[in-house]
C-alpha cells in the first residue's frame, strides 16, 4: 500500500539482521531516494536489475568504521492516511545533525539542508539515522 514504507523498513530490518543487500520491486521514485540515500553515505551500492516491467531494485546497505551499520532506524513521517508538509523555514536536523531528513519537494527529493538551501518546502517523507 505504502511503497516508501515497505523500501525503509526493509533496510532498517536488513540493518537490525546483519544482512547486508536487500533487494526491492523496482519504482523510478524508490529509486531516486535510494540514490539520494547514496549520495548521503546510507547506501554503498544501488542496482536496477532485469528488465522492463519485472525489475528489482537492489541495494547494499553502507557500513560504518566500527562495522556496524549506518542505517539503525527509521522513522515514516507522511502516511497516505496523513501527509505532512513542511515550508523551507520549518526543516529540523534529525538527531543532532547526525541523521537526515528526506522531502519530496518540486525540485525533485531531497535532504532537508538541501531544501532548506534552494528555499523550497514539500512533504516529509522520513527521517533516517
Amino acid at each position: 500500500m505504502d511503497p516508501i514504507a515497505d523500501m525503509i523498513i526493509r533496510l532498517k530490518n536488513a540493518s537490525l539482521a546483519g544482512r547486508e543487500v536487500v533487494s526491492m520491486p523496482h519504482s523510478m521514485l524508490k529509486a531516486s531516494v535510494a540514490e539520494k540515500l547514496k549520495s548521503r553515505g546510507f547506501l554503498s551500492e544501488v542496482t536496477v536489475r532485469g528488465k522492463k516491467a519485472i525489475k528489482t531494485l537492489e541495494v547494499t546497505l553502507a557500513r560504518t568504521s566500527g562495522g556496524g551499520f549506518r542505517v539503525s532506524d527509521v522513522k515514516r513521517i507522511s502516511r497516505p492516511g496523513r501527509r505532512v508538509y513542511v515550508g523551507c523555514d520549518r526543516i529540523k536536523a534529525v538527531q543532532g545533525g547526525m541523521g537526515a531528513v528526506m522531502i519530496s519537494t518540486p525540485n525533485g527529493v531531497l535532504f532537508g539542508d538541501e531544501a532548506r538551501k534552494q528555499q523550497v518546502g514539500g512533504e516529509v517523507m522520513f527521517e533516517i539515522w
